[in-house]
C-alpha cells in the first residue's frame, strides 16, 4: 500500500472522484452502528463537564453572582478587545485539549466499519503518544489562526467576513485530524494535505458537512438531550469522506504500546 504522502501526491496531480450519495450512505450506515454508544458517551461527558465547569465557576465567584442581571448583562455587553482575546485563547486551548477525545469517535467509526469491537475507552485512544501532541498542536495552531483573524475583524467591526473566513479555514483543515490518526502524518503535513484534499472537491465535501450539521441539529427539535445521539453523524461523515479518498491501514495504538513511535 502506498504511504499517505504518496497518495496525497497522486491526489495533487490527478485529483479524485467523490460521489455524494455513496459517501453519505456509507456514513449513515456506519452512524447507525455507533449512534447509541457514542451518544451515551457524549451524554455522560457532557453532564460531567457541566457540573465540573459549574462547580469551578461557583467556587471562584460564588453562586449569588450568577443571577438574572448577570445573564442579561452577558447578552447585552460585547466583550472588549482584551477580553475577546482571552476568551479566544481559552476556547482554543480547551478545543485543542478535547481534540484527541473527538478523534476517538473516528476510531470508533473505523472499528464499527470493520465490525471490530469498541468500548468506552476507544474515545480516549489518542491521548497516547505520538497522537496526542500532534492532535493538540494541530488544533491549537488552527484555532489560533482562525481566532486571531476573528478577533482582528471584530475589533474593526467587520464581523461577517471573519465568519466566512472561519468557515473556510474549518472546511479546508477538516481532514487534518483523520490524516493524523489514520495517515500517521505530523502537524504540518496533515494541515497541508487536508488543504490539498478539500481543494479538489470543496463543494461536495462542504455539502456533506452541511447535511451532517443539519442531521446533528435534528436532535434539538424533538428533545435537546437528543442532540448527543445525532452529533456522532458528523464524525461518521468525516470518516466516510476520508475512507472514500484514502486507504486506511493504521495499527491500534493500544496494541502498539512499547513499539517505536512512528516518525
Amino acid at each position: 500500500m502506498k504511504s499517505t504522502l504518496d497518495q496525497i501526491e497522486d491526489i495533487k496531480n490527478k485529483g479524485y472522484s467523490l460521489d455524494f450519495s455513496d459517501v453519505f450512505n456509507h456514513a449513515f450506515e456506519n452512524y447507525k452502528k455507533i449512534a447509541v454508544y457514542a451518544g451515551l458517551i457524549l451524554l455522560v461527558i457532557s453532564i460531567l463537564c457541566f457540573f465540573l465547569g459549574g462547580g469551578v465557576l461557583v467556587a471562584l465567584y460564588g453562586a449569588e453572582h450568577f443571577n438574572k442581571e448577570f445573564f442579561e448583562g452577558l447578552q447585552q455587553n460585547q466583550p472588549e478587545g482584551t477580553t475577546l482575546l482571552i476568551y479566544t485563547l481559552i476556547i482554543t486551548f480547551v478545543t485543542a485539549l478535547m481534540t484527541p477525545f473527538t478523534a476517538g469517535f473516528l476510531k470508533m467509526a473505523d472499528s464499527a466499519d470493520k465490525d471490530e469491537m469498541f468500548n468506552f475507552s476507544t474515545v480516549f485512544t489518542y491521548y497516547k503518544a505520538p497522537y496526542f501532541s500532534r492532535l493538540f498542536v494541530t488544533a491549537l495552531l488552527i484555532g489560533l489562526i482562525s481566532g486571531g483573524i476573528s478577533v482582528a475583524f471584530n475589533l474593526i467591526g467587520i464581523t461577517f467576513i471573519d465568519s466566512i473566513i472561519a468557515i473556510l479555514i474549518s472546511l479546508f483543515t477538516s481532514m487534518s485530524v483523520p490524516l493524523i490518526v489514520f495517515g500517521n502524518l505530523n502537524t504540518t503535513d496533515a494541515i497541508k494535505s487536508s488543504i490539498v484534499i478539500v481543494s479538489k472537491q470543496p463543494l461536495v465535501i462542504a455539502l456533506l458537512f452541511i447535511v451532517a450539521g443539519i442531521g446533528s441539529v435534528i436532535g434539538f427539535i424533538g428533545c435537546c438531550i437528543g442532540v448527543v445521539f445525532t452529533i456522532p453523524i458528523t464524525y461518521s461523515v468525516k470518516y466516510a469522506i476520508y475512507s472514500a479518498i484514502l486507504e486506511i491501514d493504521t495499527p491500534d495504538s493500544i496494541d502498539s504500546i512499547g513499539q517505536p513511535d512512528p516518525e
